[in-house]
């Protein structure tokens, strides 16, 4: 196993030889190259940013979906129900941050109260017949500080918020430790589609493999033309969202969801796993597959629908903003698709849901790649893995104090708005894989991550990062 970021790939015939290479190291190429890892196959996984979930995997509104409001019939319906259990289960064996809420549905005028029904219907279709119509003092009961003028709602037990960060790391940590190598600022550019080796031509150099798999997210369709495939076209949909801070988070019990529009799921108001709440996304179609910044005029959207949900919420601070894209591709399904010509497998059209259904989207595509022609061999066990905490709702090590006793650095505060120790600081920078920056390290610790956003801790993160980050190695 190896993980690498700079310098020339191997050349030997051997090092770079793989029989499957998995390419897009987000939550869905992550989760597959650990799936993969349970055989005894050399498998790389190629990722063009310098971390793990470093796209759409990192900006996301971190829900665990139940699926309840999936079409039903549909590959995504499908994956996402198997993928609820399976995420839910790993999380557990890995400390993967969950927290089960439930949600709520909320009807704002007669048209939106009278679709509740026709939903609770579909849930059912999809497997989930546990939701409940409540009336509009059930629910004000449920949630005091809501607007007024909410009608009813439909509960949705079994609807969690999570850690998107951890997730992917864990599966990324899981895969390599499992013999799994990653390349990481390593984009492939041009294919070479050969038998019995496809050649990958990448900015550091080639690889060579039998089976390749495209999970590059927003990058899909491009990905696929390398391999003279135009089967859809991505089109980047932006969601902006807001972060409140934690003085917030006893204005909202449960994750409130809006009756869903033509363009998703609308704008929802959940807490997070840190601690905060959350409000968003917009939904934007773009041209541009880089445009994550946010706006003027989607904030103070958000601000206007945030308002009539919670109101309350406005009168508490922001802390951070950010927006993320989604792949949109004009279809409401996952665009999964085995090529066996080319022994080849498209991994296209994961779009909100991707962070739920990874786990069996991961299943599904090794059952591909058989279809493909690759003998994967016997099974055999993972390594274990056990991820550091970075949820609320479970004890953090500036906390624990046999942690402490064994190890004052975690008795360290840093980032004193996170509570983040200099011993998690320290852990995160030598871990399997390190962060390839001070963002990836928040991702890994929530430091520089609070309502300072680094201003207090900034200069001491940035001296620990230099002192056991890889520049220093």
């Amino acid at each position: 196993m190896s993980v690498t970021r700079t310098g020339p790939l191997p050349t030997g015939a051997e090092e770079s030889t793989y029989d499957v290479v998995v390419v897009g190291a987000g939550v869905v190429g992550t989760a597959i190259a650990r799936t993969l890892a349970r055989h005894p196959l050399r498998v790389a996984l190629v990722e063009a940013a310098n971390d793990v979930g470093d796209g759409t995997s990192k900006a996301n509104t971190a829900i665990l979906h139940t699926g309840f409001d999936s079409a039903p019939g549909t590959l995504e319906a499908r994956l996402v129900r198997e993928g609820h259990r399976l995420l839910s289960a790993y999380a557990q064996e890995t400390g993967v941050p969950v927290e089960p809420l439930g949600a709520l549905l909320v009807a704002w005028d007669e048209q939106q109260r009278a679709a509740l029904p026709r939903l609770a219907q579909k849930a059912g279709r999809n497997g989930h017949r546990t939701t409940r119509l409540l009336t509009a003092a059930e629910l004000r009961a449920r949630e005091p500080h809501l607007g007024p003028g909410a009608l009813a709602a439909l509960e949705v037990p079994g609807e969690s918020v999570i850690c998107p960060w951890t997730t992917t790391l864990a599966y990324a940590t899981q895969a390599v430790r499992s013999g799994v190598d990653l390349h990481l600022d390593c984009r492939v550019e041009k294919v070479r589609p050969g038998d019995p080796h496809h050649r990958l031509i990448t900015r550091r150099g080639v690889l060579r493999t039998r089976h390749l798999v495209n999970a590059c997210g927003l990058h899909a369709d491009a990905f696929d033309a390398l391999l003279g495939r135009e089967d859809f076209t991505v089109t980047p949909r932006r969601g902006q969202l807001l972060v409140f801070d934690k003085f917030a988070r006893d204005l909202v019990r449960h994750i409130l969801l809006p009756v869903p529009g033509p363009l998703g799921k609308g704008v929802l108001v959940t807490p997070t796993v840190y601690g905060n709440v959350l409000l968003g996304p917009t939904a934007e179609d773009l041209d541009d597959r880089t445009a994550t910044g946010t706006t003027a005029e989607g904030l103070a959207g958000l601000r206007e629908q945030g308002g009539r949900v919670l109101p309350a919420l406005l009168d508490e601070e922001v802390t951070a903003v950010y927006a993320g894209l989604r792949a949109a591709t004009g279809q409401e399904d996952y665009r999964i698709a085995a090529h066996p010509e080319l022994r080849y497998v498209t991994v296209g059209g994961i779009r909100s849901t991707g962070l739920t259904a990874s786990l069996a989207i991961a299943e599904h595509v090794r059952g591909l790649l058989a279809d493909c022609g690759l003998d994967p061999g016997p099974e055999r066990p993972l390594a274990r893995v056990r991820m550091p905490n970075i949820g609320e709702a479970f004890l953090r090590p500036y906390r624990d104090a046999s942690l402490i006793a064994r190890a004052p650095d975690f008795g360290a505060v840093v980032c004193h708005c996170e509570r983040v120790t200099r011993g998690e600081i320290r852990a995160a920078l030598t871990s399997t894989i390190p962060p390839g920056g001070l963002d990836g390290l928040r991702r890994r610790t929530r430091a520089r991550g609070g309502r300072c956003q680094g201003t207090f801790c900034g200069a001491e993160v940035r001296a620990l990062f230099e002192e056991y980050g890889e520049g220093a190695r």
